[in-house]
C-alpha cells in the first residue's frame, strides 16, 4: 500500500473508500503512520462533499425504518447493531473530515492528533460490530440505514465551532445517554458478546465527546466567545432535531459536560 504524501490526502483515500471494512484498513494504517512521522504534513487537499458509500445499505428518512426491539430472537439484535455499525461508519468519515476539512485553519498538532485517535477507535468500533453481525449471520448492508449523521456533516461543514457544536456535543453525547440501557438489554436477553462490544464503545465514546468539548472551548477562546452562549446558538442554528431527556449526567460530567450547558436547548423544536 502506498502511504499518502499528507494527512490531507490519508483523509480523502478514506472517504473515496466505499468498501466499509477497507475504511477501517486504511484507518489502522494511516494513524500510525502519523504517529511515527511516515506522514509528516497536513496538507491541502479538500475532502469530498459525501463519503464514498457501498451500494448497500440502502438509506431511508429515519421515519421509514422499523423500531427496534432486543428479544431472544437474532433479528432485534441484528437491527440494533446494524443501526450501531452504520454510526460507526459514519464516525470514522466524520473523524478524518474533520481532519482535512478545516485544515485552512491554524489549529495546532493536538488537533489532530485527537481526531485520529477518534478515527481509529471507530475504526474499532465498526470491526467490532461487524464480527458480532457475522456471528449472527448478517452483515452491515443487510438492512436500511438512515443518512441523519452525514446532513449533520454538511450543514456543519462551513464552520469548525458549528461542527464541533453539534457533532460530538449533541449527536455522540446522546449516545451516552442511551448505549448503558442498550447494554442491560442485551445482557437481559444472554447476549453477553454484543453487550461487551457496546461497553468498549461507550468506554471510548466519553472520550471522543471530551475531545470534542476541549477543542469546541479552543474555538471559542480563539474567536473570544462565551462558551456556552456559543454552543446554544450554533446548536439552534444548525442542529434540526430535538434535545431531550433523560440525560446520562455522570458519563456527560466525565466529558466535560455540565446540566447547565446543555438544559438550556432541551425546548428547541
Amino acid at each position: 500500500m502506498t502511504m499518502p504524501s499528507s494527512l490531507s490526502e490519508a483523509a480523502c483515500r478514506v472517504l473515496g473508500c466505499p468498501e466499509p471494512s477497507e475504511k477501517a484498513r486504511l484507518t489502522a494504517a494511516f494513524v500510525p503512520a502519523w504517529r511515527a512521522g511516515t506522514i509528516e504534513t497536513i496538507g491541502q487537499e479538500q475532502p469530498p462533499d459525501r463519503p464514498a458509500r457501498p451500494a448497500e445499505p440502502a438509506l431511508k428518512a429515519p421515519r421509514e425504518l422499523a423500531k427496534r426491539k432486543i428479544t431472544q430472537a437474532p433479528a432485534g439484535r441484528i437491527a440494533l447493531l446494524h443501526a450501531l455499525a452504520h454510526i460507526e461508519l459514519n464516525a470514522i468519515d466524520l473523524a478524518w473530515d474533520i481532519v482535512a476539512r478545516f485544515n485552512d485553519v491554524d489549529l495546532p498538532r493536538a488537533f489532530y492528533d485527537d481526531w485520529l485517535q477518534v478515527a481509529e477507535e471507530e475504526a474499532k468500533h465498526y470491526s467490532l460490530l461487524a464480527e458480532r453481525l457475522a456471528a449472527l449471520d448478517s452483515h452491515y448492508g443487510a438492512l436500511p440505514a438512515h443518512d441523519g449523521l452525514w446532513l449533520a456533516a454538511q450543514d456543519t461543514g462551513h464552520d469548525l465551532l458549528a461542527r464541533l457544536a453539534v457533532v460530538p456535543l449533541v449527536l455522540e453525547a446522546r449516545g451516552l445517554d442511551v448505549t448503558p440501557a442498550m447494554i442491560q438489554r442485551l445482557k437481559a436477553v444472554n447476549d453477553a458478546d454484543s453487550a461487551a462490544v457496546l461497553e468498549v464503545i461507550y468506554r471510548d465514546e466519553i472520550g471522543h465527546v471530551a475531545i470534542g468539548r476541549r477543542w469546541f472551548l479552543w474555538a471559542c477562546e480563539a474567536r473570544q466567545l462565551d462558551p456556552r452562549k456559543a454552543w446554544v446558538e450554533a446548536v439552534r442554528r444548525h442542529f434540526k432535531g430535538q434535545i431531550k431527556p433523560p440525560f446520562n449526567e455522570a458519563a456527560r460530567r466525565q466529558a466535560g459536560l455540565e446540566p447547565e450547558d446543555y438544559l438550556p436547548l432541551v425546548d428547541v423544536p
